[in-house]
Protein backbone atom coordinates (compact mmCIF):
# COMPACT_ATOMS: atom_id res chain seq x y z
CA UNK A 1 0.00 0.00 0.00
CA UNK A 2 1.46 3.08 -1.26
CA UNK A 3 1.74 6.14 1.46
CA UNK A 4 -0.99 8.63 0.47
CA UNK A 5 -3.66 5.61 0.62
CA UNK A 6 -2.41 4.67 3.87
CA UNK A 7 -2.80 7.33 4.92
CA UNK A 8 -5.97 8.38 4.11
CA UNK A 9 -7.52 4.65 5.59
CA UNK A 10 -6.04 5.84 8.71
CA UNK A 11 -7.83 9.20 9.05
CA UNK A 12 -11.09 7.94 7.14
CA UNK A 13 -11.91 6.30 10.11
CA UNK A 14 -12.66 9.55 11.92
CA UNK A 15 -15.96 9.43 10.32
CA UNK A 16 -17.00 6.51 12.51
CA UNK A 17 -16.50 8.10 15.74
CA UNK A 18 -18.81 8.72 18.52
CA UNK A 19 -17.47 12.69 18.66
CA UNK A 20 -16.66 15.15 16.01
CA UNK A 21 -12.70 15.01 15.21
CA UNK A 22 -12.30 18.35 13.17
CA UNK A 23 -15.71 19.66 11.97
CA UNK A 24 -15.68 21.95 9.54
CA UNK A 25 -17.00 25.08 11.62
CA UNK A 26 -13.48 25.01 12.82
CA UNK A 27 -10.39 27.27 11.73
CA UNK A 28 -8.95 25.43 9.20
CA UNK A 29 -5.58 25.63 11.14
CA UNK A 30 -7.25 24.13 14.20
CA UNK A 31 -8.62 21.34 11.45
CA UNK A 32 -5.42 20.56 9.97
CA UNK A 33 -3.80 20.01 13.61
CA UNK A 34 -6.88 18.13 15.10
CA UNK A 35 -6.58 15.95 12.46
CA UNK A 36 -2.92 15.21 12.84
CA UNK A 37 -3.53 14.49 16.24
CA UNK A 38 -6.12 12.33 15.53
CA UNK A 39 -4.08 10.60 12.40
CA UNK A 40 -1.12 9.72 15.64
CA UNK A 41 -3.82 8.67 17.76
CA UNK A 42 -5.50 6.24 15.72
CA UNK A 43 -2.53 4.80 14.19
CA UNK A 44 -1.11 4.26 17.31
CA UNK A 45 -4.48 2.18 18.34
CA UNK A 46 -4.36 0.41 15.11
CA UNK A 47 -0.75 -0.60 16.07
CA UNK A 48 -1.97 -2.14 19.68
CA UNK A 49 -5.33 -3.61 18.75
CA UNK A 50 -3.40 -5.26 15.04
CA UNK A 51 -5.06 -3.47 13.15
CA UNK A 52 -2.74 -2.10 10.60
CA UNK A 53 -2.45 -2.82 6.76
CA UNK A 54 -1.69 -7.06 6.33
CA UNK A 55 1.07 -5.76 4.12
CA UNK A 56 3.22 -5.16 6.77
CA UNK A 57 3.32 -1.13 5.24
CA UNK A 58 3.49 0.11 9.05
CA UNK A 59 6.53 -1.90 9.68
CA UNK A 60 8.06 -1.00 6.72
CA UNK A 61 8.00 2.86 7.11
CA UNK A 62 9.07 2.50 10.71
CA UNK A 63 12.28 0.74 9.55
CA UNK A 64 11.06 -2.59 10.40
CA UNK A 65 11.24 -5.95 8.68
CA UNK A 66 7.51 -6.26 7.26
CA UNK A 67 7.53 -9.95 8.60
CA UNK A 68 7.74 -8.38 12.06
CA UNK A 69 4.46 -6.35 11.44
CA UNK A 70 2.58 -9.22 14.11
CA UNK A 71 5.02 -8.21 16.72
CA UNK A 72 3.04 -5.39 18.33
CA UNK A 73 5.14 -4.42 20.79
CA UNK A 74 8.21 -4.01 18.90
CA UNK A 75 6.43 -1.84 16.48
CA UNK A 76 5.04 0.32 19.03
CA UNK A 77 9.09 0.55 20.36
CA UNK A 78 10.02 1.68 16.36
CA UNK A 79 6.66 4.03 16.57
CA UNK A 80 7.90 5.78 19.77
CA UNK A 81 11.46 6.31 18.68
CA UNK A 82 10.04 7.85 15.41
CA UNK A 83 7.74 10.05 17.53
CA UNK A 84 10.85 11.11 18.98
CA UNK A 85 12.25 12.14 15.92
CA UNK A 86 9.34 14.87 16.00
CA UNK A 87 10.97 16.15 18.70
CA UNK A 88 14.33 15.79 18.45
CA UNK A 89 16.34 19.26 17.63
CA UNK A 90 18.43 17.61 15.12
CA UNK A 91 17.07 17.41 11.52
CA UNK A 92 16.56 14.27 10.89
CA UNK A 93 12.72 13.69 10.41
CA UNK A 94 10.53 11.01 11.43
CA UNK A 95 9.80 7.91 8.73
CA UNK A 96 6.19 7.53 8.89
CA UNK A 97 4.09 9.58 7.17
CA UNK A 98 1.41 10.30 9.57
CA UNK A 99 4.52 11.50 11.87
CA UNK A 100 5.83 13.81 9.12
CA UNK A 101 2.26 15.02 9.40
CA UNK A 102 2.29 15.68 13.10
CA UNK A 103 5.25 17.34 12.79
CA UNK A 104 4.16 21.34 11.74
CA UNK A 105 1.49 20.84 14.28
CA UNK A 106 3.85 20.14 17.38
CA UNK A 107 5.86 22.91 16.18
CA UNK A 108 2.90 25.65 15.44
CA UNK A 109 1.69 24.72 18.96
CA UNK A 110 4.59 23.75 21.41
CA UNK A 111 3.00 20.68 22.15
CA UNK A 112 5.19 18.35 24.41
CA UNK A 113 5.83 14.85 24.40
CA UNK A 114 4.16 13.62 27.54
CA UNK A 115 0.63 13.03 25.85
CA UNK A 116 2.02 11.17 22.78
CA UNK A 117 4.02 8.89 24.83
CA UNK A 118 1.19 8.12 27.33
CA UNK A 119 -0.76 6.71 24.40
CA UNK A 120 2.05 4.67 23.41
CA UNK A 121 2.18 3.42 26.76
CA UNK A 122 -1.66 2.75 27.07
CA UNK A 123 -1.23 0.51 23.70
CA UNK A 124 2.14 -1.19 25.45
CA UNK A 125 -0.39 -2.14 28.71
CA UNK A 126 -2.85 -3.61 26.30
CA UNK A 127 -0.77 -6.16 25.42
CA UNK A 128 0.21 -7.03 29.04
CA UNK A 129 -3.09 -6.05 31.10
CA UNK A 130 -6.28 -7.48 30.09
CA UNK A 131 -7.86 -7.74 33.32
CA UNK A 132 -9.39 -4.76 35.21
CA UNK A 133 -9.51 -5.48 39.01
CA UNK A 134 -11.14 -1.98 40.47
CA UNK A 135 -12.66 0.92 39.03
CA UNK A 136 -9.50 2.64 40.24
CA UNK A 137 -7.14 0.63 37.89
CA UNK A 138 -9.42 1.09 35.02
CA UNK A 139 -8.86 5.17 35.84
CA UNK A 140 -5.50 4.49 35.74
CA UNK A 141 -5.55 2.77 32.11
CA UNK A 142 -7.95 5.61 30.69
CA UNK A 143 -5.43 8.08 32.09
CA UNK A 144 -3.08 6.71 29.60
CA UNK A 145 -5.50 6.03 26.95
CA UNK A 146 -8.35 8.95 26.61
CA UNK A 147 -6.74 11.99 28.83
CA UNK A 148 -3.80 12.89 26.32
CA UNK A 149 -6.18 13.44 23.53
CA UNK A 150 -8.32 16.45 25.45
CA UNK A 151 -4.98 17.90 26.70
CA UNK A 152 -3.85 17.91 23.13
CA UNK A 153 -7.21 19.85 22.04
CA UNK A 154 -6.81 22.28 24.65
CA UNK A 155 -2.57 22.59 24.26
CA UNK A 156 -3.57 22.92 19.93
CA UNK A 157 -6.51 25.87 20.75
CA UNK A 158 -4.17 27.10 23.17
CA UNK A 159 -6.78 27.18 26.28
CA UNK A 160 -5.10 25.15 28.84
CA UNK A 161 -5.47 26.16 32.51
CA UNK A 162 -5.53 23.51 35.49
CA UNK A 163 -8.89 23.72 36.12
CA UNK A 164 -9.79 22.75 32.40
CA UNK A 165 -7.41 20.03 32.16
CA UNK A 166 -9.20 18.69 35.12
CA UNK A 167 -12.19 19.27 33.47
CA UNK A 168 -10.99 17.96 30.19
CA UNK A 169 -9.35 14.55 31.96
CA UNK A 170 -12.83 13.72 33.36
CA UNK A 171 -14.90 14.07 30.01
CA UNK A 172 -12.04 11.69 28.06
CA UNK A 173 -12.12 9.23 31.13
CA UNK A 174 -16.11 9.15 30.30
CA UNK A 175 -15.96 8.80 26.79
CA UNK A 176 -13.43 5.83 26.65
CA UNK A 177 -15.92 3.98 29.57
CA UNK A 178 -18.75 4.67 26.80
CA UNK A 179 -16.90 2.86 24.52
CA UNK A 180 -15.63 0.29 26.08
CA UNK A 181 -19.45 -0.73 26.92
CA UNK A 182 -20.20 -0.24 23.31
CA UNK A 183 -17.75 -2.41 22.78
CA UNK A 184 -17.64 -4.99 25.46
CA UNK A 185 -18.06 -8.09 22.65
CA UNK A 186 -15.56 -7.13 20.40
CA UNK A 187 -13.04 -6.57 23.52
CA UNK A 188 -13.49 -10.04 25.07
CA UNK A 189 -13.00 -11.96 21.44
CA UNK A 190 -9.93 -9.53 21.70
CA UNK A 191 -9.56 -11.63 25.38
CA UNK A 192 -9.89 -8.03 26.79
CA UNK A 193 -12.25 -7.16 29.15
CA UNK A 194 -12.90 -3.74 30.33
CA UNK A 195 -15.39 -4.14 32.69
CA UNK A 196 -13.72 -3.99 36.19
CA UNK A 197 -13.52 -7.13 38.34
CA UNK A 198 -15.12 -5.95 41.29
CA UNK A 199 -18.50 -5.06 39.27
CA UNK A 200 -19.00 -7.85 37.59
CA UNK A 201 -18.50 -9.72 41.02
CA UNK A 202 -21.07 -7.03 42.14
CA UNK A 203 -24.03 -8.29 39.80
CA UNK A 204 -22.80 -11.70 39.12
CA UNK A 205 -21.81 -11.56 35.50
CA UNK A 206 -19.29 -13.97 34.26
CA UNK A 207 -17.28 -14.27 31.45
CA UNK A 208 -19.29 -16.62 29.71
CA UNK A 209 -22.06 -14.55 30.58
CA UNK A 210 -20.28 -11.90 28.27
CA UNK A 211 -19.57 -13.91 25.63
CA UNK A 212 -23.32 -14.80 25.15
CA UNK A 213 -25.58 -13.47 21.97
CA UNK A 214 -27.25 -11.13 24.08
CA UNK A 215 -27.37 -10.33 27.78
CA UNK A 216 -29.44 -11.55 30.67
CA UNK A 217 -30.67 -9.61 33.82
CA UNK A 218 -27.74 -9.39 35.13
CA UNK A 219 -25.44 -8.11 32.32
CA UNK A 220 -28.00 -5.55 31.81
CA UNK A 221 -27.75 -4.24 35.23
CA UNK A 222 -23.79 -4.46 35.18
CA UNK A 223 -24.00 -1.85 31.89
CA UNK A 224 -26.46 0.26 33.23
CA UNK A 225 -24.47 0.69 36.32
CA UNK A 226 -21.49 1.00 34.29
CA UNK A 227 -23.33 3.68 32.35
CA UNK A 228 -24.12 5.68 34.92
CA UNK A 229 -20.51 6.02 36.38
CA UNK A 230 -20.00 7.44 32.85
CA UNK A 231 -22.28 9.53 32.64
CA UNK A 232 -21.81 11.04 36.24
CA UNK A 233 -18.07 11.35 34.95
CA UNK A 234 -19.08 13.26 31.99
CA UNK A 235 -21.50 15.43 33.82
CA UNK A 236 -18.73 16.85 35.98
CA UNK A 237 -16.65 17.24 33.43
CA UNK A 238 -19.02 19.17 31.35
CA UNK A 239 -18.78 22.81 32.76
CA UNK A 240 -15.45 22.27 30.33
CA UNK A 241 -17.90 23.74 28.16
CA UNK A 242 -19.10 27.25 29.39
CA UNK A 243 -15.34 27.72 30.23
CA UNK A 244 -15.11 28.66 27.14
CA UNK A 245 -16.41 30.89 23.87
CA UNK A 246 -17.09 30.69 20.04
CA UNK A 247 -16.28 27.80 18.00
CA UNK A 248 -14.20 25.62 20.54
CA UNK A 249 -17.30 26.27 22.58
CA UNK A 250 -19.15 24.15 19.78
CA UNK A 251 -16.37 21.10 19.36
CA UNK A 252 -16.89 20.56 22.81
CA UNK A 253 -20.34 20.32 23.18
CA UNK A 254 -19.73 18.18 20.63
CA UNK A 255 -17.31 15.94 22.62
CA UNK A 256 -19.50 15.80 25.76
CA UNK A 257 -22.81 15.00 23.23
CA UNK A 258 -21.20 12.32 21.87
CA UNK A 259 -20.72 11.09 25.14
CA UNK A 260 -23.87 11.34 26.20
CA UNK A 261 -25.69 10.86 22.60
CA UNK A 262 -24.14 7.20 22.71
CA UNK A 263 -25.45 6.64 26.87
CA UNK A 264 -28.56 6.78 25.36
CA UNK A 265 -28.04 4.65 23.02
CA UNK A 266 -27.10 2.48 24.66
CA UNK A 267 -29.91 2.88 27.47
CA UNK A 268 -32.39 2.73 24.10
CA UNK A 269 -31.08 -1.03 23.90
CA UNK A 270 -32.13 -1.83 27.23
CA UNK A 271 -28.44 -2.06 27.87
CA UNK A 272 -27.91 -5.12 25.74
CA UNK A 273 -24.66 -4.38 24.26
CA UNK A 274 -23.75 -7.51 23.22
CA UNK A 275 -25.34 -8.00 19.52
CA UNK A 276 -23.78 -5.16 18.60
CA UNK A 277 -22.30 -1.74 19.87
CA UNK A 278 -25.29 0.78 20.20
CA UNK A 279 -24.30 3.80 18.09
CA UNK A 280 -26.18 7.17 18.87
CA UNK A 281 -28.05 8.74 15.65
CA UNK A 282 -27.64 11.92 13.82
CA UNK A 283 -30.65 13.48 15.21
CA UNK A 284 -29.80 12.23 18.65
CA UNK A 285 -26.19 13.61 18.42
CA UNK A 286 -27.87 17.14 17.11
CA UNK A 287 -30.06 16.96 20.21
CA UNK A 288 -27.39 16.34 22.57
CA UNK A 289 -25.30 18.96 21.42
CA UNK A 290 -28.05 21.65 21.62
CA UNK A 291 -29.12 20.13 25.24
CA UNK A 292 -25.38 20.57 26.39
CA UNK A 293 -24.71 24.38 25.07
CA UNK A 294 -28.22 24.90 26.43
CA UNK A 295 -27.09 24.53 29.78
CA UNK A 296 -23.31 25.11 29.39
CA UNK A 297 -22.03 22.15 30.21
Amino acid sequence: MDERTHTRTVLGKAAHENFPVAPAFLPRAWRADLMAVYGYARLVDDIGDGDVAPDGTDAALLGLDRRRAGDRLAVLDAFEADLRRVFAPEPEGPRHPLLRALLPTVRRRGLTPDPFLGLIEANRQDQRVRRYATRQDLLGYCRLSADPVGRLVLGITGTATPERVRRSDLICTALQIVEHLQDVAEDLARDRVYLPAEDLERFGVTEADLAARTGGASVRALIAAEARWAGALLDEGAPLVGSVHGRLRLLLAGFVAGGRAALAAIEAAGYDVLPGPPRPTRPGLLRAAGATLRRKG
